[in-house]
C-alpha cells in the first residue's frame, strides 16, 4: 500500500512538472509568435524571482544598450559611495560647457547656464529621466566608461562592453555599437543587484537605486505599456532614434523588474534592434512581450 502511494505521489509530481514545463514552453512560443511578423531583431530574457522559470529568445546576442547603461553607471556610483569615495549629498558643479546642445538633457533645460547639484540629484536625472549630461558627469567622476565595464565584470556579468560616453555615442551613429550587452547579461545584473545576496550594496544604496528605477518616466509604453494600471516596474530604457537615411531603429530597449500584486516579481530585458518597424510598433513589441510574461507569472501565482 505504501509503495502504491509513493508511486502515485511521484506520478503526480511528474505531471505537475510536465504541466509547468509546458506552461513555460507556451510562453516562449507566444513570444516567438509576437516576434514572427516583425521586421526587427529582438532579444528577450525573462526569469522569475526564484531564478527557476527562465524564457530566452536570442538571449546571447549582442545588442546596443544606448541609455540602458545608465543603470550600470548608477550601480557603479552607489558602490563607490558605499566605499566612501563619494556621498549622495556631495555637490558637483556642472559647467555650462558641459551642457552640450545635441544631448537629451532635462538638466540643461532647467539650468541653461550651468548649476551645482548633489550626486543624488544627478543620479535621479540620469536614471529616472535618462539625462545624457548627468550621465557623462557621473562617468567623469567614476573614471570613464571602461571603469564601469570593469565594475560590472568584477561582479560576474561578463557579456557586456561599455567603451564610450553619451557625447561620443550621440555624435556618431556607428559608435553606439561599442556599448553592448546580451539580454541574459542584462537580466543577470538586474537579479544580482536587486536580490543583493552578496551585499554588493549597503541597504541605503540599494533602496536609493531601486527607488529611482521605480521613478523612471521614460518609455511608459514599453515594459509598462500593457500592464494593469498601478503596476510597479523598476526599469531603465534605451533609445537610438531612427537612422537619418535608412529609417532603421538600432535600439528601442527596456530592462527591469516587474512586480506582481502578490509581491512576487520577475526580471525582463527586451532589446529591439535593426528594426524597420515604426517607433510605435517597436514599443508595442516590448509591451506585448511583457504582457505575455505578466500573464504567465500571474497565473502561476494563483
Amino acid at each position: 500500500m505504501r509503495r502504491t502511494f509513493f508511486i502515485f505521489s511521484m506520478l503526480l509530481l511528474l505531471a505537475a512538472d510536465q504541466a509547468f514545463a509546458q506552461t513555460k514552453a507556451d510562453l516562449k512560443q507566444q513570444i516567438e509568435q509576437i516576434l514572427s511578423t516583425k521586421k526587427a531583431t529582438v532579444g528577450v530574457a525573462i526569469v522569475g524571482g526564484d531564478g527557476k522559470d527562465e524564457v530566452v529568445v536570442n538571449g546571447n546576442r549582442r545588442y546596443p544598450m544606448q541609455s540602458v547603461f545608465k543603470f550600470h553607471i548608477g550601480l557603479a556610483m552607489m558602490t563607490e559611495i558605499d566605499k566612501g569615495k563619494f556621498s549622495l549629498d556631495q555637490k558637483i558643479e556642472i559647467k555650462k560647457s558641459e551642457l552640450l546642445p545635441g544631448l537629451w538633457s532635462p538638466i540643461r533645460e532647467a539650468f541653461p547656464e550651468g548649476t551645482t547639484m548633489s550626486i543624488a540629484e544627478i543620479l535621479k536625472y540620469t536614471v529616472s529621466q535618462s539625462d545624457n549630461v548627468g550621465c557623462d558627469v557621473l562617468l567623469r567622476l567614476l573614471g570613464g566608461p571602461e571603469a564601469v565595464e570593469r565594475f560590472v565584470k568584477r561582479n560576474g556579468v561578463k557579456d557586456i562592453a561599455i567603451r564610450i560616453n553619451e557625447e561620443t555615442m550621440q555624435s556618431n551613429w556607428d559608435m553606439m555599437f561599442q556599448n553592448w550587452t546580451t539580454p541574459k547579461a542584462a537580466n543577470e545584473l538586474l537579479k544580482k543587484f536587486y536580490e543583493n545576496k552578496k551585499k554588493q550594496l549597503s541597504q541605503k544604496s540599494h533602496d536609493f537605486i531601486w527607488q529611482i528605477m521605480r521613478e523612471t518616466s521614460t518609455g511608459p509604453k514599453r515594459l509598462k505599456g500593457q500592464l494593469p494600471e498601478g503596476t510597479i516596474v523598476a526599469h531603465k530604457t534605451g533609445y537610438s532614434g531612427a537612422h537619418k537615411t535608412t529609417g532603421v531603429y538600432a535600439a528601442v530597449n527596456d530592462i527591469g523588474v516587474v512586480f506582481l500584486p502578490n509581491g512576487k516579481y520577475f526580471y525582463i530585458s527586451v532589446f529591439v534592434s535593426d528594426s524597420k518597424e515604426d517607433f510605435g510598433t517597436n514599443e508595442r513589441i516590448i509591451a506585448d512581450v511583457t504582457k505575455a510574461a505578466w500573464d504567465h507569472f500571474a497565473a502561476k501565482a494563483k
